[in-house]
């Protein structure tokens, strides 16, 4: 994301240079790194922080008058919305060769900077994993009726969703969550998905794996009475979701 600030808009001669970052990841992340950028390069960045498609949306009707520079996601799924509508920039080579293909637009109109695993948290004194489900298409299974929970308002349940889509297809993908809406309890985010899972009042969650290593080094409170359980190669519950980070072609 550093080297990507190269690509933003000056100022007026002798006025110190910004950029303007329309970011849909963690807060605390991302101003780290802006603070970060700063510092090596003395160029200050203007933050405006949304929803993924809030603000994907948002950029696709500025258009080529998007005051945006750099356009940050949580999920990858709004990257390729604003890609589809041609307003990225290239990537130079130097930068995408910091990072490897598989977390690059086929285009090289974005990049990824982070990445994390979809996974079921569950409560082992409750289920054990021998009785989880193979495939995170099994919960819409009957059995599982008020025993999971998700978060399934948020960008990264959305982003699970459209995962699912793009391997089982519409059909299937609609089938799923007809079930899931029956099944599952829902919950406002992956942490108290993760919370419920804890205290038993589900016996499993679907979530991110890094919430839950993040309550571990903290204090465990959240996370100490559940485990991960990763989903198997090719299944839609193995999907790794990349956190992606691309240029404006308005900049």
């Amino acid at each position: 994301m550093l080297a990507l600030g190269a690509c933003g808009s000056g100022n007026a001669a002798g006025d110190t240079p910004t950029l303007t970052l329309y970011n849909a990841q963690h807060e605390d992340l991302v101003t780290a790194m802006v603070d970060a950028f700063t510092a090596q390069s003395g160029i200050e960045v203007e933050i405006r922080s949304g929803a993924d498609f809030e603000l994907a949306n948002q950029i696709s009707q500025e258009g080529e008058a998007s005051p945006a520079d750099v356009f940050v996601t949580e999920n990858s799924p709004a990257m390729s919305l604003v890609d589809a509508a041609g307003l990225f920039a290239p990537i130079d080579a130097d930068t995408l060769a910091q990072v490897p293909d598989v977390y690059e637009s086929s285009d090289g109109a974005w990049l990824g900077f982070a990445a994390r695993a979809t996974t079921l948290v569950y409560n082992p004194s409750i289920v054990a994993e021998a009785d989880l489900p193979a495939s995170i298409m099994d919960l819409a299974d009957p059995r599982w009726e008020g025993r999971i929970g998700i978060a399934a308002a948020g960008a990264d349940f959305q982003a699970i969703v459209s995962a699912v889509l793009e391997l089982e297809g519409a059909e299937a993908t609609a089938d799923w969550l007809a079930a899931l809406k029956q099944n599952a309890l829902i919950y406002p985010s992956n942490i108290a998905v993760m919370a419920a899972a804890n205290v038993g009042q589900i016996q499993a969650g679907i979530m991110y794996h890094y919430y839950w290593y993040q309550d571990q080094a903290e204090s465990g409170e959240q996370s100490d009475n559940t485990e991960l359980k990763y989903f198997g190669n090719q299944d839609p519950g193995a999907f790794v979701s990349v956190s992606g980070a691309g240029v404006l072609a308005s900049s």
